[in-house]
């Protein structure tokens, strides 16, 4: 069974930072692509950041570029984002996800229907 589990959320004061991890298991993704996503409160599920396959390239949402930065370790099948100067706009459910289809590709892959796997969110409150 193929399952991705986010963990390392928590309440932090503005100004600080936290680090999410995404494992995988039940299939190898260090071919995939893959992403960060979080819903705000009330809203939908919106883009974060992405990497692809063997950390050639990786995207940012304008909101997070500077302070929030992706990377991989395919030795341990997991992906990571580290969060620094934290904002409570950045108050969140946050997921990866995983796009096992994308071959050689190395554009920006930012939409939902564009990955094939999820985990299933870890919670980010940053208190003013």
């Amino acid at each position: 069974q193929v399952q991705l589990v986010e963990s390392g959320g928590g309440l932090v004061q503005a100004g600080g930072s936290l680090r999410l991890s995404c494992a995988a298991s039940g299939r190898t993704f260090s071919s995939d692509y893959m992403g960060w996503f979080r819903q705000l409160p009330g809203k939908e599920r919106e883009f974060v950041a992405a990497i692809t396959r063997n950390s050639v390239t990786t995207y940012y949402a304008e909101s997070v570029k500077g302070r929030f930065t992706v990377s991989r370790d395919n030795a341990k099948n997991t992906v990571y984002l580290q969060m620094n100067s934290l904002k409570p706009e950045d108050t969140a459910v946050y997921y990866c996800a995983a796009d096992a289809d994308s071959g050689q590709y190395y554009g920006l892959r930012k939409n939902e229907y564009e990955y094939d796997y999820w985990g299933q969110g870890t919670q980010v409150t940053v208190s003013s």
